[in-house]
């Protein structure tokens, strides 16, 4: 692994406060993959062997059941997944592949979880990662549950133009198809709520969406912190 990735990995909040000692210990005991799109890395209902880490590229965890599939959440750099899985020595719950090309540190869950009981801080760490887990879910269900699919998706490109420049360009990095699926929406719904989105200064180009007028498409979407906002 290159020093700045383990730097990087380093400042997550995950291993920012647990000893030297414990740190190398887990990076030295996992494997550091490059993976091509479209690799699944882990199937639902099979054993959790590893702890995950996107230090490259983006994952996208998904399920299916009776014959449909969905996106769950997109893991970009640096993010973790399968945590829960890991510390309960159970089943994924989810399945996971790359959407492009990624890099992905994989550290054996036997060591993460001998850590845990070692490291105090470690331990404190994997708590408080479990509660931004667990927020973020209720988040999510909230966002389904009380918007219609404009709303979502009003409120998807607010976000992602907060989490870029800021300038209303919105980049998609993935196909619309995997957008849809993630808002909870058939690719045909997803296009009829661009189609309505017009009127508030939202245009489609490609990949590419402008946001003409932030202030009218944020009286539509009506963001709340207690949904929207990742620091809340």
């Amino acid at each position: 692994m290159r020093v700045e990735d383990a730097g990087e990995i380093r400042k997550l909040d995950l291993f920012s406060g647990c000893s030297d000692e414990t740190f190398a210990t887990l990076i030295r005991a996992g494997f550091l993959q490059r993976f091509p799109p479209g690799v699944v890395l882990i199937q639902e209902n099979d054993p959790a062997d590893f702890l995950y880490l996107v230090v490259e590229g983006q994952v996208e965890m998904y399920s299916a059941h009776g014959g449909r599939e969905t996106t769950i959440e997109f893991v970009r750099p640096i993010g973790t997944f399968i945590l829960a899985a890991v510390l309960k020595d159970q089943v994924y719950l989810q399945s996971a592949r790359t959407l492009e090309k990624s890099r992905v540190l994989m550290i054996p869950a036997e060591n993460v979880r001998e850590a845990m009981h070692r490291d105090v801080a470690f331990m404190s760490a994997i708590v408080t990662e479990l509660a931004t887990c667990y927020r973020r879910m209720v988040k999510d269900l909230k966002c389904q549950k009380l918007r219609t699919g404009t709303e979502r998706l009003a409120n998807w490109l607010l976000r992602n133009n907060l989490r870029g420049r800021g300038d209303g360009v919105v980049r998609l990095t993935v196909g619309k198809r995997v957008l849809a699926s993630r808002l909870g929406m058939t690719p045909e719904n997803l296009s009829r709520a661009f189609a309505t989105l017009k009127a508030y200064g939202v245009e489609v180009d490609g990949p590419t969406i402008y946001l003409r007028d932030i202030d009218d498409l944020t009286a539509f979407a009506k963001p709340n912190p207690l949904i929207d906002d990742a620091g809340t």
